[in-house]
């Protein structure tokens, strides 16, 4: 799997993180986790050694997203497998897709349909269905490029992620202020952009399949159902992620 952070391009396979994983001690787990030979890890202790690269330079997200790409259970809740997260006092959920809809201390960043949110569970549920995740975009950094590349046997996907817009604002600066745009008409404005990129990655790999992949909300499914013709006819499909991360295509 290749992905960039921080600028810097990075290959990442299963052996490569099983062995710098092997014989290393797990420090104490506060909240995600990673499976790696049959021991848990904190996401951001096991992505730092297989990577080098050092913790402060990102964040659990970003850990979380690589690991599970590579086919690795990533999990909120070690307590229903006999082992409680040191140091945590929350009541932790097991991570199978997107985070529940965010509450007033989650912020619009935590929403299930956010960007991030959509594009991770979409990740999870290629790996769970065979496919090996050949790249993937950082949505964080606003990273150029195709979201998620994925293939499997002779067929690849490159895949435009898009979230659903919040009401509010996700930066901190601006907590609880209404958006002047509607999320309606801002979904709208998304889904036009996923278009035209799809349209691109058409042009640039005419081999690929070109996807569009979108959290499962009424106006998504209006404008695709206003442009299903023209979609089908330029050979761009659209998927859809639900709530609790199940993935439905064709």
């Amino acid at each position: 799997m290749r992905f960039t952070l921080n600028g810097r391009e990075h290959e990442l396979t299963r052996d490569h993180v099983d062995h710098h994983l092997r014989g290393v001690t797990p420090e104490p787990i506060r909240k995600l986790a990673v499976k790696i030979a049959g021991t848990w890890f904190p996401v951001n202790q096991a992505f730092e050694a297989a990577t080098g690269v050092a913790r402060a330079s990102f964040i659990s997200h970003t850990a979380r997203r690589h690991l599970a790409a590579l086919g690795y259970e990533v999990t909120e809740d070690l307590k229903s497998r006999g082992r409680a997260p040191a140091g945590s006092e929350d009541r932790p959920t097991r991570f199978a897709g997107p985070r529940r809809p965010a509450t007033a201390s989650t912020g619009a960043a935590g929403e299930w349909h956010s960007e991030a949110n959509v594009q991770a569970a979409l990740v999870i549920a290629l790996g769970a269905d065979g496919w090996r995740i050949v790249s993937v975009a950082d949505t964080a950094t606003r990273e150029r490029g195709v979201d998620v590349v994925a293939s499997r046997g002779n067929l690849t996907v490159g895949v435009e992620v898009k979230g659903f817009p919040s009401r509010t604002y996700a930066d901190p600066a601006r907590a609880g202020e209404a958006k002047r745009t509607s999320p309606s008409t801002q979904a709208s404005h998304w889904f036009a952009q996923a278009v035209l990129a799809a349209m691109r990655l058409r042009a640039r790999e005419p081999r690929w399949r070109s996807i569009i992949a979108l959290p499962d909300f009424p106006r998504y499914r209006d404008l695709h159902a206003e442009t299903v013709g023209s979609l089908a006819a330029a050979q761009i499909e659209v998927w859809w992620v639900d709530q609790a991360g199940r993935l439905e295509h064709p």
